[in-house]
């Protein structure tokens, strides 16, 4: 085959090289603008694991990099006066000169032909290429020219950030952190060779502003560096490359995704392959990795499929495939971390204590968790433990392990919860007139004995008309509160404590039992919605119509009559719902909110009546018991309520009285589009907790002991919700605690023996695996 790579960073030499190697008779040429053997930068950064990798598929290249490169484990953070480090990381750092010369030498020895001094301007100056690797970067000509075909989506991100030198030799990747009078800086520092760092600075635009960076010089800018960071420096200068600081010295990173990567322009295949296709922000130092990593996946299909030109549609076709899961990962924690440093000084450098905030620093990606921590430095990780753990009031020992934080105590009011996870409110559809009966004590109360801190009920209605379904439960009569009271009595001869959620279903209730069609309406003996504003959730279904101010006035003392029921029965926490598109949610919402009166239109308007409900159930809940509030942080939908409305409704809320905010998400309009995953609403909960100062409920995609130690001790939210692990698995939370090998979580008593067996068959499991 014939060739070209446009191009001659990582991806295009390192794929030009791996293909002459497989098949010699391949014609490739790599075509650089630049002069031979001459680049700028500074250093480039990998895993260890990227590193192996190469060792497969060239070790002669692998060999020369090794002998070249820098590799270290340790990370140190300062901030606020604090030193701290960890170890067991594993970075390789090089040059990125070094880097490209290995490729480059390394080319010229496989008969690569390597053109210099050449700029390409259209991929028709290649008529005779079968295959053309635009590896021309971020702002590749050649996917700009076919832009309806690779569908690029750019953003350009908030921060701005100069990349510097230094020759300081660090010996950690080190990240340190400063405070001015206009907010904070970071430098993001690693060694790359015996003698030189790369020390990138990182700030936010309104920072920038602040200091007059804009205007200034490139010189002005390092001599303002060099005073930020004088303490970590010793004296020793910043480096620039001038070729480098063309232009503005502090950038915006322009993060890139492509919706395909390969285009046949009547001749040839064109393919994009590194930051032409999708860039990594440095605050994980991926770029590199990724496009080594593509040319190696591109090389693998030829092998598999074969080094022939006819093959190279189901090559492109497999090699996306395959690719793009690693590159979505990948660039999902890139953009965990990038986020993480956009905000850092708003949510994370004033308000968490060091040790916290460096765990927060190492988890940002959430690639890293708890355990992984644990596999790569346990000292360190315990040692944050053990802190953890005395904050929270617990004496740990010398010696004894400490608790892990999901397990710590959480006291909040006059209610301590026994540990930080919660059974969260999920409707089972069983009640019969609104009454809890045998199966809601069974439910709840083996919930509870299997170890949740908090249990809640489901969404528990406060008339019949709010309802969602003929089956829900309610709180609106004696006889429903009679029947809660035998649930809650039992609830309370366990460790656990018990929660009641009150709503009203407004547009979305008279609907049918989930399993009969979800959100569908009944087909008999509906009853009247009513709503923020007219509308129905489903297209077709019966409409809401817009509450008159009687309305809201029966409405609100529904609430209160159910809130005084729940305080007698001996509810330990209350929660009002206001997400997911019942009565407040409408309110909160724009989507559903038409309103024109005083309470439609601005955040304040639409959260009036949500806020007279909340502060009517306060007045009449017991002072030492805490109040919560479920929100949808985001609508998902264009025009919708985003998670910078769902801090302003979290700031209105607190200063009501409200202790705790419960971040869901979605569920407002059936024409939203949430982006699922791992964790998915924890942002939401990370937000609240540390812009507004008060405290969250993370819910969502949390399925392991692991998700929660992450979430708790990196103090993006104070409790763990848990649902659908909690229907598949009622002692969840005993499972999990020995799962990571926590003895200490009280079982009941009655099973004793079977929490024995159950840690002695994991240990068993955990034995006969092989070893790594």
């Amino acid at each position: 085959m014939r060739i070209v790579c446009i191009g001659g960073g990582p991806a295009g030499l390192y794929f030009g090289l791996l293909m002459k190697k497989a098949n010699p008779s391949h014609q490739v040429s790599v075509v650089e603008r630049n002069r031979p053997y001459d680049t700028f930068g500074w250093g480039v950064v990998f895993s260890d694991a990227t590193m192996e990798n190469m060792r497969v598929w060239d070790p002669k290249t692998a060999e020369e990099i090794e002998v070249a490169f820098n590799h270290w484990d340790d990370i140190e953070v300062l901030i606020k006066g604090r030193r701290m480090r960890t170890t067991g990381h594993g970075f390789v750092g090089i040059g990125r000169k070094r880097l490209l010369n290995i490729l480059q030498k390394r080319c010229e020895d496989l008969g690569v032909e390597l053109v210099f001094e050449r700029e390409v301007d259209s991929d028709t100056e290649f008529p005779d290429a079968d295959l053309i690797i635009a590896c021309d970067g971020v702002n590749s000509k050649l996917r700009n020219k076919y832009q309806a075909a690779f569908e690029p989506d750019m953003v350009v991100r908030p921060n701005r950030y100069i990349w510097l030198g230094t020759e300081k030799n660090f010996d950690a990747f080190t990240f340190d952190f400063r405070r001015t009078e206009h907010g904070w800086f970071q430098a993001h520092v690693y060694k790359f060779d015996d003698k030189t760092s790369t020390f990138i600075v990182e700030t936010t635009e309104e920072t920038l502003l602040a200091h007059g960076l804009d205007t200034a010089t490139p010189d002005e800018s390092v001599a303002f560096c060099e005073k930020i960071f004088a303490e970590v420096l010793d004296g020793e200068p910043l480096l620039t490359n001038a070729r480098h600081l063309r232009g503005s010295a502090w950038l915006n990173f322009n993060r890139l995704i492509c919706g395909k990567w390969s285009h046949f322009n009547g001749k040839s295949h064109v393919v994009l392959m590194g930051d032409a296709a999708h860039t990594a922000h440095f605050a994980i130092g991926s770029g590199t990795k990724l496009a080594l990593e593509d040319a190696i996946e591109l090389t693998r299909q030829f092998d598999k499929f074969g080094h022939t030109a006819d093959k190279i549609p189901q090559v492109l076709a497999a090699y996306e495939e395959v690719r793009r899961v690693d590159v979505a990962r990948i660039q999902n924690a890139a953009r965990n971390a990038m986020e993480w440093f956009e905000v850092v000084g708003s949510r994370y450098a004033d308000t968490l204590e060091p040790e916290q905030f460096m765990y927060s620093l190492l988890t940002r990606s959430q690639r890293i968790s708890h355990e992984n921590l644990r596999l790569r430095d346990k000292l360190w990780l315990e040692g944050y433990e053990r802190w953890y753990a005395q904050r929270c009031g617990l004496n740990v020992e010398p010696g004894q392990r400490p608790t892990p934080p999901m397990f710590t105590p959480y006291r909040v009011r006059g209610v301590t919860l026994a540990n930080r996870i919660v059974m969260s409110p999920m409707a089972m559809y069983s009640a019969v007139d609104g009454v809890p009966n045998d199966f809601h004590l069974v439910h709840l109360g083996s919930r509870a004995m299997g170890g949740a801190g908090l249990v809640f009920g489901e969404m528990t209605c406060v008339s019949p008309d709010a309802r969602i379904t003929p089956g829900c439960l309610g709180l609106w009569n004696d006889e429903q509160a009679k029947a809660w009271q035998r649930v809650v009595d039992f609830i309370h001869t366990t460790p656990a404590k018990a929660g009641i959620q009150l709503g009203h279903a407004g547009r979305k209730g008279s609907t049918r039992l989930a399993w009969e069609g979800i959100d569908q309406p009944l087909l008999k003996d509906n009853w009247p919605l009513i709503s923020a504003s007219n509308g129905s959730y489903l297209a077709g279904a019966p409409a809401a119509r817009e509450m008159t101010r009687a309305d809201m006035d029966r409405v609100k003392a529904d609430f209160v009559a159910a809130t005084k029921r729940a305080a007698a029965i001996g509810f330990d926490v209350l929660e009002l719902h206001c997400a997911h598109g019942y009565l407040l949610s409408a309110f909160l919402s724009p989507l559903t909110n038409k309103r024109t009166d005083e309470y439609g239109g601005s955040h304040e308007n639409r959260a009036r009546y949500p806020l007279e409900v909340f502060n009517a159930m306060r007045a009449v809940w017991p002072e030492d018991r805490p109040m919560s509030v479920r929100l949808s942080c985001h609508d998902w939908t264009e025009g919708g309520n985003t998670p910078e409305d769902a801090a302003i409704f979290s700031q209105m809320f607190k200063d009501a009285g409200a202790d705790l905010v419960d971040c869901s998400s979605g569920q407002v309009d059936k024409a939203e589009q949430p982006v699922y995953g791992r964790l998915f609403q924890t942002p939401f909960a990370d937000k609240i907790r540390n812009e507004i100062g008060i405290a969250t409920i993370a819910v969502g995609a949390i399925f392991e002991a692991d998700h929660a130690n992450s979430i708790i001790a990196a103090g993006r939210a104070d409790l763990c919700a848990v649902a659908r692990p909690h229907l598949a698995d009622p002692a969840w939370t005993l499972h999990e605690a020995a799962k990571i090998g926590v003895k200490t979580v009280p079982w009941p008593k009655q099973y004793y023996s079977g929490k024995a067996q159950y840690e002695t068959n994991i240990e068993r499991a955990a034995a006969t695996q092989p070893q790594r």
